[in-house]
């Protein structure tokens, strides 16, 4: 992550910046031509100590200032702002908001530098805005997501109006690159927060009409993190400086009342307790905050604590602020043509949770969102652009119809108003034609050798050629839900929660075959399948990720046996390993949608010594990939010979050994084995049909 200097270093580098003008401080790049320094140059320190001016330059009216700060966690600003050492940002009011998009969905994106101020800038999530790492290559795909900058000035047309960016880390001016002409002076301060302070005091004093600054600091001291007292010094200078901008701000509000100024404080993303970007979607990095000078109806939790869980998308996010700066600038695009992935926070109604799911037809999208505050209005919902339906005041869902020629992966961008509020999304869906072919293939029935219905509990093999059954009595971690897997039968399925674990951390299940198909000589191939739905922990991707089946010890994939493991993003990887360090595996090929039902295949052919895995998403489509194994790979297939575990491994004690992996819920239906390799149509027809095994003559 961007870390600013120490305070001695950043204030010789802001004297730097007012000896060296636009040379030494980044000048005018990316797209502008700098500014000259208002009245006459200061000694040291430039415009962010110099008296302002007692007479305002620039136009009058509507202006926006957005700082952010790297580093600044909100439990940090707001433990700082109880002791009173921020005296400068007391008048703000903050709470806790979230970034990051939504666990386990397109929209997700690292929790880093690089997608946070494209977020910032865009008002949208990685989908859009195409920005999903911290490397120099990355660009805001200026198409899909044109900057705050850009809008203000598409739907400002007055003479005079400029705009502005002063930034301390050297990758946020490259992600605008591409968008020339919407930014009349950026500056490059290089690592100076001091500079950031001064220039940007400068373009205050000069009337610029929408101002973006983003400061480097506060660092942490390596090895003491969040509670470093460097740490702690650092909130208090940078908190200083942005004091200064706060003081040129109130000067200017005296000379001319009419002139009116909206300020938004917030950070890029959270920090784990070690003071590190790990880029993960837990909540301590998710969690940022929005401070303002004004009061923001639809913001909620101000001075509160961040919440826990989910409970945390239920606050406003990163994506709202453009929507809540191009509103207070008059510059908002109309509804038809809205495309922010959060809602301006001026408004009185609180529109949140706007989320998209496959229906259980695979030819719908139903949406879902949540309402609070002034819930009167009703509710539109429009389909890339153009109004599909409008539905009573206080309406959370709507399911709409799809049409199209063929199967296949289609996108729309969805926008939901409600009152003054708009909040939109983009959704894909894994469409099924109805003209396709809606029955299982019959030659499913052909070699299927195990097979669990599971909608009743406890889970009996229809074929009794195995058991089913807890790791451990004493951690039974298994119920029954039905409230989701209806495509387009109705069924009830196993949920299996890891959570629930006994005294020794044994979790799960354990699959345990009369005549394992993996250890078998005569079975020359075999096929896992079933049904899986996983929650939002998919997306915690920490330590060896989670453990969907396997055969194996999973602490490591070189050990020998087989696993499907689910990783960062929702992530899945077929994996296969001979117990030294060899390893056959399929990865970065498959990805599950959060909180919907995919269906997963494990296809091993031990004589042709191939592997392909399988991932039928309703929201991504078809998924394949394929590698090859070696004769000790295929040698090694039995792993520890214990059976095979769901959300577990083949020990039942991952989760007790790999304690940063996430515990969650995995909900498992028509799991079933074959003796054979099954082919893609027959794989297709599980998926497209939705009907259950117990279905086949």
């Amino acid at each position: 992550m961007t870390r600013g200097m120490n305070a001695r270093r950043a204030r010789a580098w802001g004297s730097a910046c007012v000896l060296l003008l636009l040379a030494a401080c980044g000048g005018g790049g990316g797209g502008g031509t700098g500014i000259p320094l208002v009245g006459t140059p200061p000694a040291s320190g430039g415009g962010g100590n110099t008296p302002p001016p007692s007479v305002n330059q620039g136009k009058s009216g509507p202006k926006a200032l957005v700082v952010e700060i790297d580093g600044l966690t909100h439990s940090a600003l707001r433990d700082a702002m109880a002791q009173n050492k921020v005296p400068a940002l007391q008048s703000l009011r903050v709470a806790p908001a979230w970034t990051g998009g939504a666990n386990g969905t397109p929209s997700e994106q690292r929790t880093t530098d690089g997608p946070g101020w494209a977020t910032l800038l865009t008002g949208t999530w990685a989908q859009r805005h195409n920005v999903r790492w911290d490397t120099t290559d990355q660009r805001i795909d200026i198409k899909l997501a044109p900057s705050v900058f850009a809008l203000a000035r598409q739907n400002n047309k007055a003479a005079g109006y400029r705009t502005a960016s002063v930034t301390a880390g050297s990758l946020y001016p490259l992600l605008l690159a591409n968008e020339a002409g919407t930014v009349d002076s950026a500056v490059d301060c290089a690592g100076a927060d001091a500079c950031v302070t001064d220039r940007t005091a400068q373009f205050i004093d000069a009337g610029y009409d929408l101002l973006v600054a983003q400061y480097g600091a506060p660092a942490t001291a390596a090895g003491n993190g969040l509670k470093s007292d460097a740490y702690q010094r650092s909130i208090a200078d940078t908190a200083t400086g942005v004091g200064k901008l706060l003081a040129r701000i109130a000067q200017r509000t005296t000379n001319d009342p009419k002139e009116d100024w909206l300020v938004i404080l917030t950070t890029g993303h959270g920090l784990d307790a070690f003071g590190s970007a790990t880029g993960l979607q837990d909540n301590s990095n998710k969690t940022i905050f929005i401070a303002s000078n004004k009061t923001l109806a639809a913001q909620p939790g101000v001075g509160a604590a961040a919440a826990a869980g989910d409970t945390l998308l239920a606050l406003a996010s990163a994506t709202d602020i453009a929507p809540t700066v191009l509103r207070h600038l008059g510059a908002l695009p109309a509804a038809t043509d809205y495309r922010f992935a959060g809602q301006a926070l001026q408004v009185s109604t609180s529109l949140r949770s706007l989320a998209a799911r496959t229906g259980a037809d695979k030819r719908s999208i139903v949406l879902s969102w949540t309402l609070a505050g002034n819930t009167t209005s009703a509710v539109q919902v429009l389909r890339d652009g153009k109004v599909v339906a409008t539905v009573p005041a206080g309406s959370t869902a709507y399911t709409d119809p799809i049409v199209a020629a063929s199967d296949g992966v289609y996108a729309f961008q969805y926008t939901v108003v409600a009152g003054e509020a708009s909040v939109a999304l983009a959704a894909q869906i894994s469409y099924v034609a109805p003209e396709a072919p809606v029955t299982l293939a019959p030659t499913l029935a052909n070699g299927l050798v195990n097979y669990y219905p599971l909608d009743a509990l406890p889970g009996v093999d229809t074929k009794n050629a195995s058991t089913l059954a807890p790791w451990a009595s004493d951690a039974n971690g298994g119920s029954l839900v039905d409230d989701g897997f209806a495509a387009p039968y109705k069924a009830k399925a196993l949920r299996i929660d890891s959570t629930v674990k006994n005294a020794s951390g044994m979790a799960g299940y354990r699959l345990v075959q009369n005549n394992d198909v993996t250890t078998n000589a005569a079975v020359t191939a075999f096929t896992i399948g079933f049904w899986m739905r996983t929650d939002n922990t998919c997306s915690q991707g920490v330590s060896n990720g989670a453990s969907i089946i396997a055969n194996k010890n999973y602490d490591t994939g070189t050990n020998e046996g087989i696993a499907i493991g689910l990783f960062g993003n929702c992530e899945l990887r077929f994996n296969t390993g001979t117990g030294s360090d060899v390893r056959g595996e399929i990865k970065g090929m498959h990805y599950l949608s959060a909180g919907q039902w995919a269906y997963v295949a494990m296809v091993i052919d031990k004589a042709a010594m191939k592997m392909d895995g399988y991932a039928f998403d309703p929201v991504r489509g078809v998924q394949t990939g394929r590698t090859d194994l070696s004769p000790t790979l295929v040698a090694k297939l039995g792993g520890l010979n214990s059976g095979i575990g769901l959300n577990e491994d083949g020990s039942g004690l991952y989760y007790k050994r790999q304690s940063a992996s996430p515990r969650g819920a995995m909900d498992f239906n028509d799991f079933a084995i074959w003796n054979r390799a099954l082919t893609s149509a027959e794989l297709n027809s599980i998926f497209k049909s939705g009907q259950p095994l117990s279905t086949l003559p």
